[in-house]
């Protein structure tokens, strides 16, 4: 089983932790076009490799961005959100 490590909580088990999107990822305005709502919804990066992503704690309910390389499944700890990198 992976460990990722909460900021605010410490390593858990990943089941432990929900997927929030590729980090830098904005939203866009609510009157953006319909193209740049689909870019929005459908299109990632999707590196192979080193990945910078938001993920959720489930039993705490905190959002923080962590560092994980897609291809070794490998992850730094994560960090909070207002955490320089």
């Amino acid at each position: 089983m992976q460990i990722f490590s909460c900021p605010f909580c410490g390593p858990r088990p990943e089941p432990e932790f929900h997927f929030g999107g590729e980090l830098g990822n904005h939203r866009p305005a609510p009157d953006c076009s319909p193209e740049a709502w689909a870019q929005y919804l459908h299109f990632r990066t999707n590196p192979r490799g080193a990945a910078e992503e938001i993920w959720l704690h489930i039993p705490c309910g905190e959002l923080f961005k962590m560092h994980r390389d897609t291809v070794t499944m490998t992850a730094l700890p994560g960090r909070a959100l207002g955490d320089q990198p």
